[in-house]
């Protein structure tokens, strides 16, 4: 079902939040003021929350364990993007045709301003970080949320017909969405959340829906050099840009050597247009110059002038947990990449240093295959330090591959993770925290994971 003239719809209607975590919370917050009947449920307590009923007046709460059943009346279902599909309340609400919908989904169909959605299995936060700067300094009010940042429902109501949003999506909240941004790049598809959607072809199906339900008038951006993005070709409906480090294209932002330049629908007279220099970007590694070319892309299939991308991008700061230096001692530089919670984007951040390592990596694993992160570490590291539940998995690969038995060590916590790591380290080493797992095994996000690892790093 899809809703339009949402306000009239759903005032008076009774809505399932499902998961009452930030975008649960969101929901809480906005769909009262339209008019809707609330009930929440949650398998945590509130006190696990951390939030108090009180502050939600017109909420019913289910909390500390979900119910068995789809309480009575519900017309719609919401759920948040850490709830799998496969949960009995989701089920039992499509058997009975009730919609199931989520907060990205209601945003789109809502939001008066231009979207453009931003989606991959890494450097999405980046891309969608460095576009909302670029637009913001070719003069537009630019709202930046989605998946990172404001759930941008909660700050709808501020925005104009004459602003722009710039939406980071996951392929959780893709899974369920039925309508697509006006503007809409997939960067890559790759092995990730198999744990979640269970085969790639579901995964890549998920990422499809940013790009599949758009119209004629639509602008569509794919990673020439990506297999699973290129994949999508075939979905698109209206204008596709793309971007590449290794082929020049007609329509996007490709490399000339080592030259960023602009062309075709990409520049506002469609002449080509050099951006920078590679060696001009600030951030670290071949996948941030990906990054780098799908903003330039995105920004140019806006009509942003080719300066105004110049000057951003080299002004532009590397986000938190995303190769960050966050210091060095003892001539030993620690870099905090806890956003890698798959091998691949392991893979990455591998490749980004000339240095000699010492990885921390572990935390839970997502089924993915970790053989080709394991053999590349196994050439570019001094040490490698495994930890988190699933850290055995990094031991036993190495000694499939005939590691030395003193090459990988075994500790539980990133606290003896790192300390293992300050042992190892010599003068000249990175320190490289970048798991390949998540941190749902000791942390709530990457995010705190990260954060601990800064903390444990500054007090040494």
């Amino acid at each position: 079902m899809f809703f339009r003239s949402q306000e009239d719809i759903l005032s008076g209607r009774r809505v399932l939040v499902i998961g009452f975590a930030r975008q649960g919370q969101a929901l809480a917050r906005w769909l009262p003021t339209i008019g809707a009947s609330v009930v929440v449920t949650d398998s945590k307590t509130a006190e696990q929350l951390k939030i108090d009923p009180a502050d939600y007046p017109n909420v019913r709460f289910l909390l500390g364990d979900n119910p068995e059943a789809l309480p009575k009346n519900i017309d719609l279902v919401c759920v948040s993007g850490g709830v799998p599909l496969d949960n009995p309340l989701i089920q039992e609400a499509q058997k009975r045709d009730i919609p199931v919908t989520n907060d990205a989904q209601m945003f789109v169909e809502r939001c008066p301003a231009p979207i453009v959605g931003i989606t991959g299995s890494a450097g999405k936060t980046t891309t969608t970080s460095l576009v909302g700067e670029i637009l913001k300094r070719a003069g537009y009010t630019t709202w930046i949320g989605g998946n990172i940042g404001n759930v941008l429902l909660d700050v709808m109501m501020g925005m104009r017909p004459d602003h722009r949003v710039v939406m980071e999506l996951s392929s959780f909240q893709l899974e369920l969405m039925f309508s697509s941004p006006a503007t809409g790049a997939v960067l890559n598809v790759t092995p990730n959340h198999l744990d979640r959607h269970g085969t790639m072809e579901k995964y890549l199906s998920a990422k499809a829906n940013l790009i599949a339900h758009q119209s004629s008038r639509s602008k569509a951006i794919l990673g020439w050099d990506d297999m699973g993005s290129r994949s999508l070709e075939p979905l698109v409906q209206g204008d596709l840009l793309w971007f590449s480090r290794y082929e020049m294209m007609s329509d996007g932002a490709f490399l000339v050597g080592q030259r960023v330049c602009v062309a075709g629908g990409a520049s506002p007279d469609g002449d080509p247009h050099i951006i920078c220099e590679v060696g001009e970007i600030p951030l670290r590694g071949e996948h941030n110059q990906y990054n780098v070319l799908a903003a330039c892309a995105i920004a140019g299939s806006m009509g942003v002038a080719p300066e105004i991308m110049t000057e951003t991008i080299l002004n532009f700061k590397a986000v938190p947990h995303r190769l960050e230096t966050v210091r060095v001692v003892n001539d030993v530089t620690y870099v905090n990449d806890s956003i890698a919670t798959a091998p691949e984007r392991v893979l990455a951040a591998l490749r980004s240093y000339t240095e000699p390592l010492v990885l921390l990596a572990g935390g839970a694993d997502k089924k993915l295959p970790w053989n080709d992160m394991i053999l590349l570490a196994m050439r570019k590291c001094r040490h490698i330090v495994a930890f988190g539940r699933d850290g055995d998995i990094v031991v036993n690969t190495v000694k499939k591959f005939g590691g030395a038995a003193d090459f990988v060590t075994r500790v539980q916590t990133l606290d003896e993770a790192v300390t293992e790591a300050v042992k190892v380290a010599q003068a000249g080493d990175v320190v490289l925290l970048s798991p390949g797992g998540t941190s749902y095994d000791a942390y709530q996000d990457f995010v705190e994971r990260g954060e601990d690892f800064r903390r444990l790093v500054m007090a040494l």
